[in-house]
């Protein structure tokens, strides 16, 4: 191939894939939720950028698009997803995610720093923390256990959503029954973590773990309560049944 072919190609390519950002923006624009019973603003104590459509919608338009690169290299598809990333707004953050969690079946382990990238430079709220974590990084370290020590060394960085992100990153593999081991480790890193939505993130992680390991999430519960902050102690109660949760809540020295 020619210098001027490959060029010609390329640009080609690059035009096709600014079109199919276009038409998923224009589409966005084209199902704002005209009159939302709360503005979606409210559920977030940062400002954020978002259209105002509704994330089902939202998931089903990534994954009507996503039928139109599938077949393109995984690197290609990634530099897609920076360039929704890149404008800030929450309903393209969804579609990026969602278009990195259909491609599992192909990560590799360098993957893993793109993903990380994606924490530290574009992800702003719980709701981006979540999204990513959940199923994207939460599959890639099913598929990747050793990984799990890179989440250890989240739990203890300065930024709040890498903190969240040790947690959450372990919601479906703790829900299977796996990495109790490293669920508790991360716990007692984020033990005492100041941040609300950091200790609802641990919680939920072992609320999740509570449910195919009850026994041992009780007993790690009952030795921390007097120090676990309220928040984190009530989101990993949750699904117990009444009369663990009552022991659990009871004589940890504190005042309601």
């Amino acid at each position: 191939m020619t210098h001027n072919n490959a060029v010609m190609k390329t640009a080609g390519r690059n035009y096709m894939d600014n079109k199919v950002l276009d038409e998923i923006r224009k589409e966005l624009e084209q199902n704002v939720d005209p009159s939302p019973k709360r503005s979606p603003q409210s559920f977030f104590k940062e400002e954020i950028k978002f259209y105002g459509v509704k994330t089902p919608t939202v998931e089903k338009i990534g994954r009507e698009y996503f039928r139109q690169i599938r077949d393109k290299d995984k690197r290609e598809i990634f530099r897609l997803c920076d360039e929704l990333l890149r404008e800030d707004y929450m309903e393209e953050a969804v579609v990026a995610f969602e278009w990195a969690y259909q491609l599992r079946d192909k990560y590799e382990r360098p993957d893993f720093e793109v993903f990380e990238h994606w924490l530290n430079n574009h992800v702003n709220n719980w709701a981006k923390c979540d999204t990513l974590c959940n199923h994207t990084i939460g599959a890639f370290v099913e598929k990747y256990p050793e990984y799990v020590e890179r989440l250890k060394g989240w739990a203890k960085s300065e930024n709040r959503w890498l903190r969240r992100a040790a947690a959450v990153t372990l919601i479906l593999p703790a829900r299977k029954g796996k990495f109790l081991k490293d669920i508790f480790e991360i716990a007692d890193s984020l033990l005492l973590d100041k941040e609300d939505l950091v200790q609802k993130g641990y919680g939920w992680m072992l609320k999740e773990a509570s449910k195919l390991h009850q026994r041992e999430v009780l007993e790690y519960i009952t030795k921390h309560k007097g120090v676990m902050p309220r928040t984190a102690l009530r989101y990993a109660i949750e699904k117990m049944p009444e009369d663990l949760r009552r022991r659990a809540m009871e004589n940890d020295g504190r005042e309601e």
